[in-house]
Parts: C-alpha cells; sequence; structure tokens
C-alpha cells in the first residue's frame, strides 16, 4: 500500500531540511532522519500554531544506487518499507517530517526479509516518533 499524498515527503527542499536539522537514528540496515514538528506556544490560539498541529507526519524514502544498480531491486525495497509504514501511520506523531535512508547491507538480507523492518520501527521508538512520546 502507498502512502497518501499527504504523508509524503516530496521536495528536494522538504529533504535537504531534514537532512541538514533533523536528528540521525542509526542503525544495520537503515538510518532515520526526523525533524521534530515545531513545538507552538501554549497561550496562543492563532491558525498559524493550529495548522502546526494538525500537519500530518511526512516521509520520504531515500535508496541509491549503491544498495543495487538494478531499479527493480530498488523499488521493491521502497514499496516494502513504504506498506510498513503505511500500518504505522496511526502511531505516528503528527508534524514529523521523516526520510528512511537504505543502506547497501539490506542487499545481504533475502528478499522480503523482515528483519529490517523491525528495526525501522525500532529507529522510530529510538527517535520518539509514535504518539506519546511527545
Amino acid at each position: 500500500m502507498a502512502l497518501p499524498k499527504a504523508n509524503r515527503l516530496k521536495s528536494r527542499k522538504d529533504f535537504q531540511t531534514v537532512f541538514r536539522e533533523g536528528i540521525r537514528r542509526h542503525g544495520s540496515y537503515l538510518t532515520l532522519r526526523a525533524l521534530r514538528p515545531l513545538r507552538p506556544k501554549p497561550p496562543s490560539t492563532d491558525a498559524a500554531t493550529q495548522t502546526a498541529q494538525t500537519t500530518p507526519s511526512q516521509i520520504g524514502i531515500s535508496i541509491s544506487t549503491k544498495v543495487s544498480k538494478r531499479a527493480v531491486v530498488r523499488n521493491r525495497i521502497k514499496r516494502q518499507i513504504a506498506a510498513f509504514l503505511y500500518q504505522l501511520l496511526p502511531k505516528l506523531s503528527p508534524g514529523w517530517r521523516l526520510v528512511v535512508v537504505v543502506k547497501p547491507t539490506v542487499v545481504e538480507l533475502e528478499c522480503g526479509s523482515q528483519q529490517f523492518l523491525q528495526e525501522l520501527e525500532q529507529l522510530l521508538t529510538q527517535a520518539e516518533v509514535f504518539s506519546g512520546h511527545s
């Protein structure tokens, strides 16, 4: 299942912002870059702060040709990650901007292995992206 358009990180500028300002969490197969949502001031009730709270989390997946020269392989990995993140969307706190960077070590796993998806969930937990950690 693909991510909804509202939950996709699309522009190069957005990716660069997350890479420049976001926190990093490393695993053996994946690296997670996460940019915290802006914390609105509690007493203020203007429209700008309310939209910041209701902005959905946006997710991008970065996978280079170092992982595999074959686009078929890269796209399969990307689809697996996107489908897994789609299942986790309800758990994510709103407003986060995330980039999942796939490391070349993923290819060492057999196709369809769930190990890197479990690692992704651990990285999201470490970065405190899930609701309830805010």
